[in-house]
């Protein structure tokens, strides 16, 4: 008895279903653009995302220059934003931004255009061209819409993303480290510390450029060796003053004295 009832609601089920596909599809092929409307309306109220957005793409064509064409472009590209969709949404919303920038619904058009780009966006192990253009978004909405209730939410996430960026110059430049590209990555370092010079990293990294420099100069040839001795201990006195306690510091201090007496003993008086 429980196997058939099962059944019977099963192929009810199917059978909505069915006819709700094939409804919308006879709809779609009625030529009337105001019962598309209405369906798609219909859907979107019911969030059923995927219909209403195909409904709306069918009813589109019959609105261009009519006072309902912004609100049908902006009722699609929200169809795909909620469906997470992003690449699509964030395509027609700029379609949308650039065509209808007087339109009642531009705010919530470029709001969730900046969300697009904040979704798409991937960790810091990865390239963050996107997490530049959802910063690049979020600035350009902050800027015109101060007074949004979007705002502290888009500083939110505008202050995660710098963080993101602060993460990944810290791990490129950690990359050139381990593999002992020592001069790529003083440079990699220095240009980290001095974007994001309030990074988490920051003790870290002004003591992997005293490392970095320090075997870089040891692995250089005698005629350039006095020079990058010398810088190193120009970033060997910049860590001891900023981090005097650090854990660090014996390291540091046992490559200075290597450096101090390779100097010393090629007599340099450098007033160190």
């Amino acid at each position: 008895m429980k196997q058939t009832l099962l059944h019977a609601l099963c192929a009810a089920a199917i059978a909505v279903s069915l006819s709700g596909c094939g409804g919308m599809n006879a709809v779609l092929k009625s030529g009337q653009p105001d019962r598309i409307y209405a369906m798609a309306m219909e859907y979107y109220g019911k969030e059923k995302w995927q219909r209403a957005s195909t409904l709306f793409e069918g009813a589109q064509h019959y609105y261009i220059g009519t006072p309902r064409e912004d609100s049908i472009s902006f009722f699609n590209a929200r169809c795909k934003y909620k469906n997470r969709d992003y690449e699509a949404a964030a395509q027609l919303l700029d379609d949308f931004r650039r065509k209808f920038g007087r339109s009642g619904f531009i705010e919530d058009a470029e709001g969730m255009y900046a969300m697009c780009f904040y979704y798409l966006s991937p960790g810091p192990t990865r390239d963050q061209t996107m997490t530049g253009q959802t910063l690049m978004a979020i600035n350009e909405f902050v800027s015109r819409y101060p007074e949004s209730e979007q705002v502290d939410n888009f500083l939110n996430i505008h202050k995660e993303l710098t963080g993101r960026l602060e993460e990944k110059a810290y791990l490129n430049a950690y990359t050139y480290y381990k593999i002992g590209r020592y001069k790529s990555a003083i440079t990699a370092l220095k240009n980290a510390l001095k974007e994001y010079p309030d990074s988490k990293h920051r003790e870290e990294i002004m003591f992997l450029i005293v490392d970095a420099s320090y075997r870089f100069a040891s692995n250089s040839i005698a005629s350039k060796q006095t020079d990058r001795y010398l810088a190193m201990i120009d970033s060997f006195l910049s860590f001891k003053e900023a981090y005097p306690e650090s854990d660090r510091m014996k390291e540091a201090e046992r490559m200075a004295k290597h450096a101090r007496d390779y100097l010393d003993s090629n007599n340099k008086d450098n007033n160190i």
